[in-house]
């Protein structure tokens, strides 16, 4: 079960040719942990520049690191965060907003999102690179585990905004499925201690303000709700761990 949910995962929320069978669709599905699991590869893949940390100029390594998130990941949570900046810059009834983010007509909130997320994750790769090899691959893992622990937050407490993926995601999961998702981020969690533990805390906060806003803003939460959350979520726990690191005198502290 857990390796179909595995499956299911990395096929959403990666380009990876794995998970594309509709068990694996099933499992994932009914499974929240699933996300921050395959938050763990996904990681893995967009770490893989940070071990030139020290030998390449670190903007040679941040780009590297910025094309690594598109290869992998693709442009569909960004379609979401695109969708969200336009239904917030707009005024309206949370239906009204909704056929915003229907609208296949791309505006300026949906560029400013795009934009202001773009810059603030290149930032933040930059600023990574500033860490010894080991912890900016630390924190780049922990950063996508987070992103996807985010995703599983509003699996676990979202409601859903009208029938769609958001739907099909909450239903039947609760907060007792968020333990689980949270237990499965506890490896990442003991690398660095507490940057990385604090990564996982910035994207859980970038999650509950979200779900908050899109219950007041939307009516609930929905398939772009959770794309833009991730996209959110990754910079919030990025900046939030090298922050972390750099106020604490760059000590590593491991529980391994």
């Amino acid at each position: 079960m857990v390796l179909s949910a595995l499956r299911g995962a990395l096929g959403f929320l990666s380009r990876l040719p794995v998970g594309h069978d509709e068990d694996a669709w099933t499992a994932f599905t009914a499974t929240p942990a699933a996300f921050p699991l395959a938050g763990y590869a996904v990681g893995a893949l967009v770490a893989l520049p940070f071990l030139a940390v020290g030998r390449l100029p670190g903007a040679v390594v941040a780009a590297a690191a910025l094309a690594a998130v598109v290869t992998v990941t693709g442009v569909n949570h960004a379609d979401g965060l695109a969708d969200l900046g336009d239904a917030a810059a707009v005024h309206g009834t949370p239906a009204e907003r909704r056929d915003v983010m229907r609208d296949t007509t791309v505006g300026v909130g949906a560029v400013l999102a795009l934009g202001t997320v773009l810059v603030a994750l290149a930032l933040g790769f930059l600023a990574t690179t500033t860490l010894p090899v080991i912890a900016a691959v630390a924190v780049v893992l922990a950063s996508e585990v987070g992103a996807k622990l985010a995703m599983a937050t509003l699996a676990c407490l979202g409601e859903p905004s009208h029938e769609g993926f958001g739907s099909t995601m909450l239903d039947g999961n609760g907060p007792a499925d968020l333990l689980v998702a949270l237990a499965a981020t506890l490896p990442i969690a003991a690398v660095v201690v507490p940057v990385t533990a604090t990564a996982l805390v910035a994207a859980l906060a970038v999650a509950l303000l979200v779900r908050r806003w899109a219950r007041r803003t939307l009516g609930g939460v929905g398939g772009d709700v959770f794309g833009a959350t991730n996209e959110l979520a990754r910079v919030a726990a990025l900046h939030g761990a090298v922050a972390a690191w750099h106020l604490l005198g760059g000590s590593v502290w491991t529980l391994w």
